[in-house]
């Protein structure tokens, strides 16, 4: 789990960086240069960018159903290999998560 967040903080400067540079969000990990890297337990990030409507109705949800980040969303689908947008689905539980555009770096389960 540890190797995760690690991992999420890192592409997470590298997108930033990306922004910084072209004034945009990449739309892919692979667009970074990064699209191979595996998460602990050999599945590839999920990253997406929401800059758009059709995206933002995609993004990750706490449980009060808003949207865990404003700018992308970022994560792992943990062990179990599964995931569902909102947090509180027990197949997000495990999920290591980018939050709070950020400011969050964890598991979905002590968000």
């Amino acid at each position: 789990m540890a190797k995760a967040q690690e991992d999420i903080l890192a592409l997470a400067v590298v997108i930033d960086q990306h922004l910084t540079d072209t004034g945009g969000l990449p739309a892919s990990l692979a667009a970074i240069g990064r699209g191979t890297l595996r998460d602990p337990w050999g599945r590839s990030y999920e990253y997406l960018p929401l800059i758009d409507a059709h995206a933002r109705g995609h993004a990750r949800k706490d449980h009060s159903l808003v949207p865990l980040n404003t700018d992308y969303d970022l994560y792992s689908k943990g062990a179990d290999g599964e995931s569902a947008p909102p947090l509180t689905a027990n197949r997000s539980r495990d999920d290591i998560v980018r939050a709070n555009n950020g400011r969050f770096v964890g598991p979905a389960s002590s968000y």
